[in-house]
């Protein structure tokens, strides 16, 4: 993907060559506590009996198998963030959830977590991430994207902001479409198709690049 204007930010879709890179960016912890990004894929028992390598090798298999969850984003130092997008079927504990179920039965994608390395926290980059992300659910056809952002009360430890924050959401151009608790709404934009550009006129004979009609001129009877 093209950089985003004004950010020294590259995004790419997670592919199995880019595997080594999200797991430099998410460590020997997996991002926290050995989630691997697969908390709203699983039971809770599934999660914490996976925790770690289980988690691991999960995010592996998934995207060998094709599976695109979600894009990674790089500056020049490399990796430095990740935000998980996929259709909202793919995450199933959304379903079970009394605070995120779903609002109604439109077919929508999911943003369901970012995680920034800690060198760039707080300079613009999941907010860069989310706009990639709309892009990115665009390009694979979907006209509605979700999320479930934290709408602090007070401080609130980075770690607990991992679906984002209301106020990025609400910059990028979601509004809200539920609220079942104080501070996680469900927030949406309608992502509408891009308009292919306007194909240029052929020139037909003796029309101008203004379009304005001229008559041929005869050739000169001069010189015959």
């Amino acid at each position: 993907m093209s950089p985003v204007a004004g950010a020294n930010l590259r995004f790419h879709p997670l592919t199995p060559d880019r595997l080594p890179d999200l797991e430099l960016l998410f460590g020997p912890r997996g991002a926290c506590a050995g989630c691997w990004c697969m908390f709203w894929k699983q039971t809770r028992p599934e999660y914490e009996s996976g925790k770690g390598a289980p988690n691991r090798q999960a995010m592996r298999r998934q995207v060998k198998a094709g599976v695109v969850p979600g894009i990674l984003a790089y500056d020049e130092e490399g990796p430095v963030g990740w935000c998980a997008v996929e259709p909202r079927a793919a995450y199933p504990r959304l379903a079970r959830s009394r605070t995120l179920a779903p609002v109604d039965d439109a077919e929508t994608w999911s943003v369901t977590c970012f995680f920034v390395a800690r060198r760039a926290r707080r300079t613009g980059v999941t907010g860069a991430l989310l706009e990639a992300a709309a892009e990115h659910a665009r390009r694979a056809g979907a006209r509605l994207l979700e999320g479930y952002p934290v709408d602090p009360r007070g401080e609130t430890a980075d770690a607990w902001l991992y679906t984002g924050i209301a106020t990025t959401f609400a910059r990028a151009g979601f509004v809200e479409a539920a609220r079942r608790s104080r501070t996680r709404p469900i927030m949406r934009r309608t992502l509408r198709p891009r308009r292919p550009a306007p194909r240029a006129r052929a020139r037909g004979p003796g029309r101008s690049i203004a379009g304005s009609s001229r008559t041929p001129r005869s050739p000169s009877r001069r010189g015959r």
